[in-house]
């Protein structure tokens, strides 16, 4: 443990607070920092140049990540009859309606993500003081509220991600595990950094992208360059 600790230590002497790193040496220290027993998780922190107060300058969307998340994700689809038969076959992990409502009016989230069907919308809504904090809502604008359940529920298992902006005009994202080798880390952060690029407000002003920091659950942030990311 001791050595553990030390390893810690070193390997966040190694970050220089101030400096900006290109991506590929943030990855590099982020992995080295990573001293936790588990496998964590790396995420990116991203400061956009919004006002998230305003409607037409929140930035949401999602992402599939080449690599996926390193994570298993448990998947609940509202739907009922031939929808419901869809999500089964696609490998939704939970499957129902008025039971599930049922059952997480009681408690039980032992779910990462929802999706329904739009008929459904009206049931979901029972119980949206619980999904909405969580952020778990289905939502037609990420794509959770559909009739292509197979799909979905295919890309949500391969590794897509949700994301949108907080109060202070940040964005959190998991792009991945620390035990992925460099380039696979470095193709999810890419792949998120371009659609983040897409999705800027017409209405932002000045610059966009302002500030990015790599981290795993456990470590230091590293602070990215983020002229890098356009190489």
């Amino acid at each position: 443990m001791a050595n553990k600790g030390k390893r810690y230590s070193e390997a966040r002497a190694k970050i220089d607070r101030e400096r900006r790193y290109e991506l590929a040496e943030a990855i590099d220290l982020v992995k080295e920092s990573a001293s936790a027993k588990f496998d964590e998780t790396a995420e990116v922190a991203i400061r956009l140049g919004v006002d998230p107060r305003k409607s037409d300058q929140m930035v949401r969307g999602t992402v599939l990540l080449p690599h996926g998340t390193g994570k298993s994700v448990k998947v609940l689809v509202f739907a009922k009859g031939e929808k419901e038969i869809e999500a089964r076959d696609a490998g939704a992990d939970f499957v129902g309606a008025e039971d599930l409502v049922e059952k997480i009016q009681g408690g039980w989230l032992e779910f990462d993500k929802v999706v329904a069907t739009p008929d459904m919308m009206g049931l979901v809504g029972r119980i949206a003081k619980v999904l909405g904090p969580r952020g778990m809502m289905p939502n037609p604008k990420v794509g959770t509220v559909t009739l292509n359940l197979r799909e979905t529920i295919g890309e949500i298992k391969k590794g897509k991600v949700e994301f949108r902006t907080d109060k202070g005009a940040n964005l959190h994202v998991p792009v991945g595990k620390v035990s992925f080798d460099r380039e696979k880390l470095k193709d999810n952060i890419v792949s998120l950094i371009d659609t983040v690029n897409r999705l800027k407000p017409p209405s932002s002003k000045g610059q966009y992208m302002r500030n990015m920091v790599l981290s795993s659950t456990m470590g230091p942030g590293v602070k990215v360059d983020i002229a890098s990311l356009k190489e």
